[in-house]
């Protein structure tokens, strides 16, 4: 039994190129073409990869009008200045005496109150369209994420039916922020 010898496979260079996504981060979304800029200070190229979100997939594939997709951003922006996601940070300079409900400025004030009515022109937090714009335009959830943990009234939703619930969603958004005609709208 003398003799065998393994062949040695050639030695490869394993180092992976920092200036592209990684293999995980690419199986986890699509990513537009990368836009090119000349850092100022050091005057060298930058390569900037932007991930797509989901309104974005939509409108490039035409699944959405760009009025729709305005109207989502809208509510998202609407969200964030309300200040209704989950995560909250820790203020750097504490008042003593102070409460949680003070911290909220008149423009979180306006921007909940939009947000409450635009889930009233969709049905209310509690129906399909109203708890589709909280979770997957307010919160950034996947469609596909709210359709299998959420969905409609804690049922999952098939990801195909979700997606036409986001879709009339932002259809009636449109109308609302007055982006499209009523007529359009239905």
């Amino acid at each position: 039994m003398a003799g065998k010898q393994r062949k040695r496979k050639p030695a490869t260079d394993r180092h992976e190129d920092l200036a592209k996504p990684t293999v995980w981060r690419r199986q986890h979304g699509a990513f537009d073409p990368p836009s090119f800029d000349v850092d100022p200070d050091t005057g060298m190229d930058v390569v900037h990869h932007r991930a797509a979100d989901t309104l974005g997939i939509m409108l490039s594939k035409g699944t959405i009008t760009p009025e729709m997709h305005d109207a989502g951003v809208t509510f998202r922006n609407l969200f964030r200045g309300a200040a209704l996601s989950d995560m909250r940070t820790s203020q750097l300079i504490r008042l003593p005496g102070g409460r949680a409900a003070d911290t909220l400025s008149e423009h979180n004030v306006h921007a909940r109150r939009k947000i409450a009515d635009a889930l009233d022109v969709l049905g209310g937090h509690d129906s399909a369209t109203g708890s589709c714009a909280w979770h997957v335009l307010g919160r950034e959830c996947s469609v596909r994420e709210w359709a299998m943990r959420q969905g409609w009234q804690g049922r999952p939703v098939h990801v195909a039916q979700a997606q036409g619930i986001l879709t009339a969603t932002l259809s009636v958004l449109a109308a609302h922020f007055g982006l499209l005609p009523r007529s359009r709208a239905a």
